[in-house]
């Protein structure tokens, strides 16, 4: 009996070696899908390290909006030796196992009731770039027009989003089109396409935009007219300073192309927010971003904004505990601390965002209460 096509519900899941340059890749393919009008949320799940572990891009799909994780992977593209045991057992039964044919898959991970599919990745990745880095950059791009084609992504999409990535450095975009190339010809050649479980071109996303917390809390302090921010790095923080900074250069300058913001990467945390209350006593709208470690070395800091009323807004992009804890894994780890930070009789107003449009607008309610109610606000 024919497998019943499911169309524009399924999972996709990357296992990747982290620092190998899959995530722009992988995010391009969510991209993809959801400039074709459907539905999608990405996850990343990355160990805490710089490169050399693995690390997973999940890809949620789904025509009604249902956006939550589920268990079953439909689609599981392994390319990580160490996590491939892992990656095999998490596909359903019935699902498509999509790996890296250049060399053959031990019997010890041939399953009996979900479908294989080998793509020889690095090996046409070898036949048509010299550089070994490119190699390995170029694998990623072939997986994903291997994929698209699979699952019936719409290929002009995704060639325009690889564009638009490369914008700013075009003669990038030519070996991406032929890795691209590279995996849609082998698919075609090859296996039958598109998989019963696939994509559909619809229109139930609308005007959204795709967008992750950070950068929408960033968006959100340009909006609601924020133009100091200091800040010290610390993940998974990071990027709201980075994001706005992007948006200050091209949304805070006067008439004569000048900055019209301040950004300031401090020495240390307790420096960051003192620069915020020094900025907003001075009358500016200004921000700090951090985690659990950095509010722990605030603390001080935002009492003095308690006891003398000086409008602060923090940014706590939360991880796991206790101390320096977990940079990449995300906890409600800071609830109590944020609440009454400080010592003494403190109780802070806290606002708890649930997804990227809540970052964006609750980051404009922060600054608003914060100025209204002369306190320090930490969402």
């Amino acid at each position: 009996m024919e497998p019943q096509s499911v169309i524009n519900d399924l999972v996709i899941r990357f296992g990747n070696v982290n620092g190998t340059g899959s995530a722009s890749a992988n995010e391009m393919f969510a991209k993809s899908i959801f400039r074709m009008g459907i539905p999608v949320t990405p996850k990343n799940i990355f160990p805490s390290n710089i490169q050399g572990l693995p690390t997973w891009y999940e890809v949620r799909v789904n025509g009604d909006g249902y956006l939550g994780r589920r268990a079953g992977i439909d689609v599981m593209v392994g390319v990580n030796p160490q996590s491939l045991r892992r990656d095999i057992d998490s596909v359903r039964p019935g699902g498509y196992f999509i790996y890296d044919s250049s060399k053959k898959l031990h019997a010890e991970f041939i399953r009996d009731d979900i479908n294989y599919i080998g793509i020889p990745m690095i090996s046409l990745a070898m036949q048509y770039f010299e550089v070994p880095r490119q190699q390995q950059l170029f694998k990623n791009i072939i997986y994903v027009g291997a994929v698209a084609t699979l699952i019936n992504v719409d290929i002009e999409t995704v060639k325009q989003v690889i564009a638009e990535q490369f914008a700013k450095k075009p003669k990038l975009i030519d070996p991406n089109y032929l890795a691209l190339d590279l995996g849609i010809n082998y698919v075609k050649e090859n296996y039958k396409y598109p998989l019963d479980v696939h994509v559909q071109k619809t229109d139930k996303v609308g005007d959204s935009i795709m967008i992750d917390g950070n950068t929408a809390c960033a968006l959100g302090a340009i909006y609601a007219g924020a133009t100091v921010m200091a800040w010290y790095p610390i993940t998974p923080s990071t990027s709201v300073a980075k994001a706005f900074e992007t948006y200050a250069k091209k949304l805070r300058k006067d008439e004569e192309g000048k900055n019209k913001f301040a950004f300031v990467q401090a020495e240390d945390e307790l420096a960051a927010i003192g620069m915020v209350i020094g900025a907003t006593w001075n009358g500016a709208r200004a921000f700090t971003a951090t985690s659990g470690a950095g509010v722990s070395l605030m603390n001080e800091f935002i009492g003095l904004s308690y006891f003398a009323e000086i409008p602060v807004v923090l940014i706590n992009v939360q991880r796991g505990g206790p101390s320096t804890g977990m940079p990449t894994r995300t906890q409600q780890a800071d609830l109590i601390s944020s609440a009454y930070a400080s010592h003494g009789d403190t109780k802070h107003v806290l606002l708890f965002p649930s997804n990227p449009s809540e970052c964006f607008d609750l980051t404009l309610t922060a600054f608003d209460l914060a100025d209204r109610l002369g306190c320090f606000v930490d969402f």
